[in-house]
Formats: structure tokens, C-alpha cells, sequence
């Protein structure tokens, strides 16, 4: 019995044609991986470099640099897998699935991320500024991706999801260059009100950490039963203002009393006292 012959030599070039191509696949992509590796950090240098120059928190930075990164390498992979002759149309598909999961599941989260993200960018009060944002007064002692602490005047640190903050009314008392207080005084009927304002205006531009520019106001702003009710209006700046405001009460009273004018304090301060 005859044994058909053996093309060797067209299975040799088969073989060495299929080793050639997959070996010209697995070059490119090597070549592919590191230069798409190279293009993808000096991706994150410019995005990193360009929020440096924003002056951008920290944590962001390395978020966002992550964020960046992973998302590239990802595309990078889908790419390479795709130039085997993978079908990368499943994979594109898993990861939308992936995302839509996670972003359904995590809505609250992803929330206070994007309000994190606005907070650090737009910048509406940074650490140490005195505010009062999501329902809480005090000092901002953290600004973070999801959440922001408030210590309030009593050191109580208080941690407030950033979409709550994000959507509702922010008052920043720091950012100002100075802040003004409101007091009233309540003079007697029959009190010498010029000679009390002459000298009220005279004592409390003295005090330490009252501003000479805008100048102390100091005027008759109402009319009761009693007499006349002075408004005294100093300016300080945001850091003196818990000093200037006890100092200022104290002044007023040492001096309408040692004047013999009796005053009666009335009302608080108009802003939130620190």
C-alpha cells in the first residue's frame, strides 16, 4: 500500500506564515503597550501638572490622575486584545453594564463625589474659613471627595455629605478682607445721645483689632419707649472678630456707665458669632 505523499514543505511554510503573523501580533503589541504606557503618563503629567497650576486639593489630584490612568489602561488592553482578532465589542459592553450598576447602586455616593469634585474646584471657602454650609456653623477643618468637617464653636467635629452642602446656601465669613459687627445700645430718655455717641466713637476705635478704614459708625438706629437705641458698628478682620466683638461690649458698657448714661445692651450681634 502506497502512503499519499507529504507536502512538507507547504506545512513548513504554513506553519512558519502562522508563527510569522502571530509573532509580528505579539511584537506590535508590545510596541502598542509601551508606547501607548508612555502616552498614558504623559497624559496624567499634563492633567496633573495643569491642576497643580489650579491649585487644586491634593486628594483630587490623585484622583483624578487614577481615574485617568485606569480609564486609559483600560482602553489600552481592549485595544492590544483587539488587534489578536478578540471581539472587544463584549468587553466594551460588560464595562458600560459595570458602570451603570455601579453608578444605580452608588447614586448617593457618586453625588457627594461630584459635589467634592465642585467644592475643591470653585472654591467656595477653604480650611480654617468660618462658614456656615449644610445647616452648621463653624470652621472648615477638612475638605474631602465625599465629605466636609466643620468644627463648630463648641470643637465639635461635624461631617456633612458635600451634595448636602453643594445644594444648599453657603455664607463664607472669611473670604472678605473684613467683617462688621452690630451691636445695640439702649440709652434712657433724657441721656445726652451725641455726647454718648462722641464717645462711644472715640473708645471703641481704640480697641485693638478695630479697623480705622471702614470707620467705626455709630448713629441713632431706632426709637422706643425707653429713648433712642444707638447702633454701634465697628470693622475687623474675619481672624479678630471674636476678640473685637467681646472687647467691643465691654467698652461700651465701661464707658456709658463711667459717663453715667446706664445703658442697656439690646439685641446680638447680626453676624454668627465664632
Amino acid at each position: 500500500m502506497n502512503l499519499p505523499d507529504i507536502d512538507f514543505a507547504g506545512i513548513q511554510n504554513i506553519i512558519l506564515t502562522a508563527l510569522t503573523d502571530i509573532g509580528l501580533k505579539i511584537v506590535a503589541a508590545i510596541l502598542f503597550w509601551f508606547i501607548g504606557r508612555a502616552l498614558i503618563s504623559f497624559t496624567v503629567k499634563l492633567v496633573r501638572a495643569w491642576m497643580e497650576k489650579r491649585v487644586l486639593d491634593p486628594t483630587v489630584e490623585n484622583y483624578v490622575s487614577a481615574a485617568i490612568s485606569v480609564t486609559l489602561n483600560i482602553l489600552l488592553i481592549i485595544g492590544i486584545l483587539g488587534n489578536f482578532g478578540l471581539q472587544t465589542t463584549s468587553f466594551a459592553a460588560l464595562f458600560a453594564t459595570l458602570g451603570i450598576t455601579i453608578g444605580a447602586a452608588w447614586a448617593g455616593l457618586l453625588a457627594n463625589l461630584a459635589a467634592g469634585i465642585f467644592l475643591i474646584v470653585l472654591r467656595p471657602f477653604k480650611v480654617g474659613d468660618y462658614v456656615i454650609a449644610g445647616g452648621i456653623n463653624g470652621n472648615i477643618s477638612y475638605i474631602g471627595l465625599f465629605s466636609t468637617t466643620i468644627t463648630t464653636s463648641d470643637n465639635v467635629a461635624t461631617i456633612i455629605g458635600n451634595n448636602k452642602i453643594f445644594g444648599d446656601t453657603i455664607q463664607n465669613f472669611s473670604s472678605n478682607s473684613y467683617r462688621r459687627l452690630n451691636l445695640k445700645v439702649q440709652l434712657t430718655s433724657g441721656v445726652d445721645y451725641q455726647a454718648a455717641i462722641a464717645l462711644l466713637r472715640e473708645k471703641v476705635a481704640a480697641i485693638p483689632g478695630v479697623l480705622p478704614n471702614p470707620a467705626v459708625v455709630i448713629d441713632i438706629g431706632d426709637l422706643n419707649l425707653v429713648g433712642p437705641v444707638l447702633v454701634v458698628r465697628p470693622c475687623c478682620s474675619a481672624l479678630d472678630y471674636t476678640p473685637v466683638h467681646f472687647a467691643t461690649n465691654k467698652v461700651i458698657l465701661e464707658t456709658l456707665e463711667k459717663a453715667g448714661f446706664t445703658p442697656k445692651m439690646s439685641g446680638q450681634n447680626f453676624l454668627i458669632n465664632q
